[in-house]
């Protein structure tokens, strides 16, 4: 008699035991992303936060022109701006949000128990935040081309900035959904939101602000982004490096408090 084993493939009995098991790696990434933006998009004032109030901003303050820019055009000094809003925006104020309550509702305690690992869970939603970022960017640069904005400068350069910021934003929006209550996220990160719109030189240039105000908003990621953008696509300059230290500095110092206090539940 021929042993099962030994049978063609067509003529060997179907195995229908279940075998559970965890996909992949890749898998389970490009699962999560997927999700992570989907619900992203689909919360009403994530919308309104990343894409409504920046394009809003912009095209407001590009018709009544009514900011005290210097030689630029109001569209080469806000779009630059804007940009760095978007980022601060997803990276920050809505992953604070969004996060804060995951972990207020269980939602992380659960994952964590699950099949999926912590660092899939957090490269998941960072690649969720560069695709949102990805998005917002091409709407606002389009926007900017309409209004009649004339970019110049390194494309690498404009990249390395933004990412680099993002990583500054995610480390401040983790550590802020870390370690405080769902509610007081919400409050802070609505609040800091509004303070570094106001003094991180997004559509107020540091000039115009009184002078240790303009120190200390030389210090924040927002200024370091938004006038390192500006410099670079005014096209006049290298990479700036001092800006790019600031959000290195950021981005270092966030991501390794958020790594030393992050609570999961």
């Amino acid at each position: 008699m021929t042993a099962a084993g030994q049978l063609p493939a067509t003529q060997r009995p179907l195995d229908l035991r279940p075998a559970p098991g965890a996909a992949r790696w890749p898998a389970m990434l490009r699962a999560q992303t997927m999700i992570e933006i989907k619900l992203t998009l689909r919360r009403g004032e994530s919308v309104l936060l990343t894409m409504i109030i920046p394009v809003g901003l912009l095209l407001f303050f590009t018709a009544v022109d009514v900011l005290p820019t210097g030689a630029d055009a109001p569209v080469d000094f806000l779009v630059p701006g804007v940009l760095a809003l978007a980022v601060m925006s997803t990276a920050f104020t809505g992953q604070a949000i969004a996060t804060g309550f995951e972990r207020s509702y269980g939602v992380l305690k659960r994952l964590g128990a699950s099949p999926l690992p912590r660092v899939i869970l957090l490269a998941g939603k960072t690649l969720a935040v560069v695709g949102v970022e990805i998005i917002q960017v091409l709407l606002i640069v389009a926007v900017g081309l309409g209004a009649g904005w004339h970019p110049h400068g390194s494309p690498l350069s404009v990249a390395l900035l933004l990412l680099v910021a993002t990583v500054a934003f995610s480390g401040l929006g983790l550590l802020m959904a870390g370690t405080l209550r769902a509610e007081a996220t919400l409050a802070a990160a609505n609040g800091v939101y509004l303070l570094l719109l106001l003094v991180g030189g997004i559509v107020f240039p540091l000039s115009r602000l009184p002078g240790w105000l303009a120190s200390l908003g030389a210090l924040l990621p927002t200024a370091a982004a938004s006038e390192g953008l500006r410099a670079v696509l005014r096209g006049s300059a290298g990479l700036p490096v001092t800006d790019l230290a600031v959000l290195l500095a950021w981005a270092i110092g966030s991501l390794a408090l958020a790594a030393r206090t992050f609570k999961w539940e």
